[in-house]
């Protein structure tokens, strides 16, 4: 039978009488603040109030609100923090829209924003199509084994499981009583995915109770005829129980050992599973009459269980020892079967206290959870991680014939939905352009954008688990060069690549090598490199004539920033060993980035702004100080400076960051400065100063920036970012200063 719940005390309006529910917390659990959950859940209720009827309340009657006060109760008995109660109080009503995830965190902090955040992504395995075995892009599919996998890739908070178990236990509580029409996909979902969850983690009165109601509502029939089987001799069967309870105490006393023995609870789904999977009536299930003996100590229980056995004959085979041997979630206890008086059968568990507060609440008996003082990325923290992992991937018979969700997983994966609720496994990593090839070869090919849970993204976000995507196409095929530059990371996964690849190989030569070539340009035009010869850098890349250089760089078998370095070595620049180390400073105690100069201090040329790895001189004023200019710098060309101009390099230095100056020719639009001060931000590139010029009669903007930069093919790929912006015409490195 389903665990009987006591009832939120209600005012006179019928109205929550707040003040009495939180005493009630309060009495199990004294070291909560009730203050603050007090002002969660007046936040709550005043946001159902203010939103659309429709959206806050359920059709069966049962609001936001109230729910949230429901999955409190149930994670008060887990013993679940503070942060883990304010975030279940105030859930629903961020799943209903009518609070946003700032809010909760403005008002309420980072933590329970999280755990919510959290609870928000594991409701898309309520969007799966359960069906066995469906056929998903081309291939046979058991969804069911997806969900699963969808489920452990999700969890990163032993909390945030609770929080949906507690969520999905209250939801399925109301679905019993109500006539919704998805309330069958709703318990297959339960029976599938979370009674599991919740014997992977222990807790065994959800357990029981998610698998009860999820058996009432898939198979009402049967459901009934096992609990009328139970009520039609319930008065004998509890004075059976009753003498027997007396019987057995009376026993425990005489040996001096302090202990309980109560009646078991029925569990409806337990007794039809019994029967169905070894065949038998409903008479030969043996713990529709059980007991259960706690004590305090282990060696209490084998003694009692020699009282038992003494006392009655035990049924042969129906002795389990899971103390000796627990079971891999945790579970510990004695059990056995006897014939009992009358010669009824009889089932008897005896276990410690501990044993008993570990099968009844699991992971959350023992679970330390996160305090503020721990980081996210700590040791400590990520091993809890694993093993919570490890708990949920867990297997056990027990589980039942027809489904094992929790089985053997790698989370090596992530998974996502398609539009029609499928799920997907990809890679870590991948993007929408390796989904668009994971659905079809065509899909692919004709990828001209994509939408992310309903929202346009560019081609090259990273996906994550639980995300929906939606491939927007083409009429014709025509896959990005740049989809291939790894760089840019528009692709991630070699199945997609390759396809690119081939497609870009079967295309007539001479035009992949012009395409090769004008990407290759384009490179190097980002970084004011120009009129290049090309015969020394086809020699350093390794190949015989400019066209197979050309061509390679076209079908993505050659990285055009890796030739674009080589070519660097060419010219002004060396970008070979970009990252600066610095090995030595100068006695005074002042890093030294040049060398050439002797003994003269020396300044950097705003002119020109050089950047280690541009080739550079040394200009000697009156006063010995040395000027450092970029070497190709036209003061340093047109200016008279025989005698005075020296030949300087760049030692091997520390990462430090030197201005450079960049301009970005585009079509005016709104938006278009906050998108490209966007792309510096992610990666991470400071902007010393900016400044803007309109012409209106074209409809153009130049914006012209001074960047600190430290690497320059981050440089290049930052430009080529920016160059991928809509209305953006180029995005290059210029001498000229603002």
């Amino acid at each position: 039978m389903v665990k009987v719940r006591q009832e939120q005390p209600l005012l006179v309006d019928g109205s929550v009488n707040l003040e009495m529910w939180l005493c009630k917390i309060g009495d199990q659990r004294p070291e909560l603040n009730l203050s603050r959950l007090r002002d969660v859940c007046e936040f709550s209720e005043k946001a159902e109030e203010k939103a659309v009827s429709s959206n806050s309340i359920w059709a069966d009657g049962h609001s936001s609100y109230r729910m949230g006060l429901d999955m409190a109760e149930i994670l008060n008995e887990l013993r679940v923090d503070e942060d883990g109660l304010a975030a279940a109080i105030i859930y629903r009503a961020v799943r209903e829209n009518q609070l946003t995830l700032n809010l909760v965190r403005k008002q309420f902090g980072e933590e329970v924003a999280r755990l919510v955040e959290g609870v928000l992504k594991m409701a898309a395995i309520s969007d799966i199509q359960f069906g066995t075995h469906r056929v998903v892009l081309g291939e046979r599919k058991d969804q069911f084994e997806q969900a699963r996998q969808l489920l452990v890739s999700l969890v990163d908070d032993v909390r945030v499981a609770l929080l949906k178990l507690a969520e999905r236990t209250c939801r399925i509580r109301n679905a019993v009583k109500s006539e919704d029409p998805s309330r069958r996909q709703l318990a297959r979902e339960v029976f599938e995915i979370y009674a599991p969850l919740a014997h992977r983690l222990g807790i065994g009165h959800l357990k029981w109770e998610l698998e009860d109601l999820s058996f009432r509502l898939r198979e009402p029939k049967a459901y009934k005829r096992i609990a009328s089987l139970l009520d039609e001799k319930r008065t004998a069967r509890q004075e059976y129980i009753a003498d027997v309870v007396m019987e057995l105490t009376r026993r425990i006393r005489q040996i001096g050992v302090d202990g309980t023995v109560t009646g078991r609870p029925k569990h409806i789904y337990s007794i039809w599973r019994k029967m169905h999977r070894k065949g038998i009536p409903f008479s030969e299930i043996y713990d529709v009459r059980a007991v259960r003996i706690l004590v305090d100590h282990v060696d209490d229980c084998y003694r009692i269980l020699g009282i038992v056995h003494n006392l009655w004959r035990n049924i042969p085979h129906e002795f389990d020892d899971y103390i000796a041997n627990p079971k891999e979630n945790g579970y510990q206890s004695l059990h056995t079967a006897v014939v009992g008086p009358d010669g009824k059968v009889l089932e008897i568990q005896i276990r410690t206290e501990d044993m008993h507060e570990e099968a009844e609440y699991g992971v959350c008996s023992h679970w330390q959870y996160k305090g503020p003082g721990d980081k996210a990325g700590s040791d400590s923290y990520e091993q809890r991680i694993e093993w919570l992992r490890q708990i949920v991937e867990g297997q056990d018979e027990e589980i039942g014939q027809d489904s094992d969700l929790l089985g053997d997983i790698s989370v090596d994966r992530i998974f996502v939905f398609t539009p029609e609720g499928d799920v997907v496994d990809m890679m870590p990593g991948a993007t929408p352009v390796d989904f668009a090839y994971r659905v079809h070869t065509e899909i692919g090919h004709k990828c001209r954008g994509a939408k992310v849970n309903g929202r346009m993204v560019p081609l090259n976000t990273e996906l994550k688990s639980g995300d929906r995507i939606e491939v927007i196409v083409g009429d014709l095929p025509e896959p990005r060069r740049e989809w291939l530059h790894e760089h840019l990371g528009y692709v991630a996964t070699s199945r997609a690549r390759a396809k690119i690849q081939n497609w870009f190989g079967r295309l007539e030569r001479q035009k992949n090598i012009d395409e090769g070539k004008k990407v290759l340009v384009d490179e190097l035009r980002h970084l004011g490199v120009e009129n290049l010869d090309f015969s020394e850098l086809v020699i350093r890349a390794g190949y015989k004539t400019a066209n197979d250089l050309f061509y390679a760089i076209a079908i993505g078998a050659a990285e055009a920033i890796e030739i674009v370095e080589k070519a660097t070595d060419l010219v002004s620049l060396d970008v070979s060993s970009h990252q600066l180390d610095l090995e030595m400073e100068e006695e005074s105690g002042e890093q030294v980035w040049i060398t050439g100069q002797a003994d003269m201090a020396y300044v950097m040329a705003e002119c020109c702004q050089p950047v280690p790895g541009d080739m550079i001189v040394g200009v000697v004023d009156e006063d010995d100080v040395v000027a450092v200019h970029r070497e190709d710098c036209l003061q340093v060309l047109l200016a008279d400076v025989y005698g005075r101009l020296m030949k300087l390099e760049w030692r091997d230095t520390m990462q430090v960051t030197f201005p450079v100056n960049i301009e970005v020719l585009a079509y005016d639009r709104f938006g278009l400065l906050h998108d490209i001060t966007g792309i510096l931000m992610r990666e991470r590139t400071n902007v010393q100063s900016i400044g803007t010029v309109t012409d209106k009669q074209n409809n153009r903007v130049t914006l012209k920036m001074v960047l600190e930069v430290a690497q320059l093919n981050r440089l290049l790929e930052t430009l080529e970012r920016i160059e991928q912006l809509p209305n953006v015409l180029s995005a290059r490195r210029t001498v000229s200063a603002i």
